[in-house]
């Protein structure tokens, strides 16, 4: 890492978090990768930051928040609350400032996800009816100011990540199994009875095509993402007992519609800790990366027949972002990495007074 980029940042960050949400300089055109962090005052905040790894800004929040997705055509990022949290925000990555923050509709809660329609119009947002227990993906339409127009009912609880099928129509949805209610926080209500399973929907009429079901009832489908021919990469979180080791990731063929879940190396299966953070495909959709912070590793798969390619550790390895013709990844400990999909070691770009969340946007 480049000593003057590492003063200069915490030099940035100690004037930025003086303010409620502040900006840096951003080189126009510049990606922007996204976060939600807490700063080293444990304060809930949004940040962003140069794919080179300079601080652009921050902004603090009134919960802690999860996921985002960018609008495509607009100039727009959606961030979501962790679940079960009751609103997102929308920012314009081009000034950096907060245009909207939309509260979840009575008796609604999010699960820290969403997705946009291909014109941009339309947002997904994976949530709970949380009186009757449904999970539901609740539709907002963005050119009236994310107006709620649709609920999709999922036959299940939990919805989780989710992202739209590179044909456009399709929601790919890790529903996760997991009840809980804002009265009781984070508190997992139903482990002995959970049902997750990986849906396709039409997001549309909100009819389900396919649903496929990981091998314990206790592995909750948590994130996902899609190659460009519809092969689906799906992370699980074991709710079971912490010495049993069932296997943490699945993978659906985009061709043959063929649902398995894989076999990594024995010793390293244990390692991960029962717990898949984030996962991105490459560009080019060959490669599949995977954190798993609880076990301090990042995985590279082959996404075209599932094979582990290589194993790199990195301390609380966070989210991870398709950037290039590789990765770049956050840690919970402030760092910001650049990883190729043929390279074994993490490149460290810059390293801030902040602990990102588990997901990366890019924008």
């Amino acid at each position: 890492m480049n000593r003057r980029r590492f003063l200069k940042n915490s030099l940035t960050l100690g004037a930025l978090a003086q303010m409620p949400w502040a900006w840096g300089k951003v080189p126009e055109g510049e990606p922007l990768l996204l976060s939600a962090v807490d700063d080293a005052r444990g304060r809930h905040c949004l940040a962003g930051a140069t794919a080179q790894g300079e601080l652009a800004f921050i902004s603090q929040v009134p919960e802690r928040c999860h996921g985002g997705t960018r609008r495509p055509g607009r100039e727009e990022v959606v961030m979501f609350a962790r679940r079960p949290g009751r609103h997102f925000h929308v920012v314009n990555t081009a000034t950096g400032k907060k245009q909207l923050s939309v509260a979840a509709s009575e008796g609604r809660h999010f699960y820290g996800h969403g997705v946009f329609s291909p014109d941009g119009r339309y947002l997904y947002a994976a949530a709970n009816r949380f009186e009757t227990r449904e999970g539901i993906v609740q539709v907002y339409d963005a050119r009236k100011d994310y107006r709620p127009v649709k609920e999709l009912s999922l036959d299940g609880i939990g919805p989780h990540e989710l992202r739209l099928h590179p044909d456009g129509e399709t929601l790919i949805v890790a529903l996760g199994g997991i009840e809980t209610h804002p009265d009781y926080g984070r508190v997992k209500l139903n482990l002995d009875s959970m049902a997750p399973a990986l849906l396709l929907m039409n997001s549309h009429s909100g009819e389900i095509h396919a649903r496929h079901t990981p091998s314990h009832h206790q592995l909750s489908c948590r994130h996902l993402d899609v190659a460009p021919d519809g092969t689906v990469i799906l992370g699980y979180q074991f709710q079971g007992p912490e010495w049993e080791t069932p296997p943490l990731i699945a993978r659906l063929d985009g061709k043959s519609g063929e649902f398995h879940e894989l076999t990594l190396p024995e010793t390293l299966t244990p390692r991960l800790r029962n717990y898949i953070a984030s996962i991105a495909v490459s560009r080019d959709g060959k490669h599949a990366a995977i954190t798993a912070p609880r076990g301090n590793r990042v995985l590279i798969l082959d996404t075209r027949d599932g094979r582990l390619l290589n194993e790199s550790e990195l301390e609380d390895a966070a989210g991870v972002v398709a950037y290039g013709d590789g990765f770049l990844i956050s840690s919970g400990r402030g760092g910001l990495y650049r990883l190729s999909s043929e390279a074994s070691t993490p490149q460290r770009l810059t390293t801030l007074p902040l602990h990102w969340d588990n997901h990366l946007t890019l924008a």
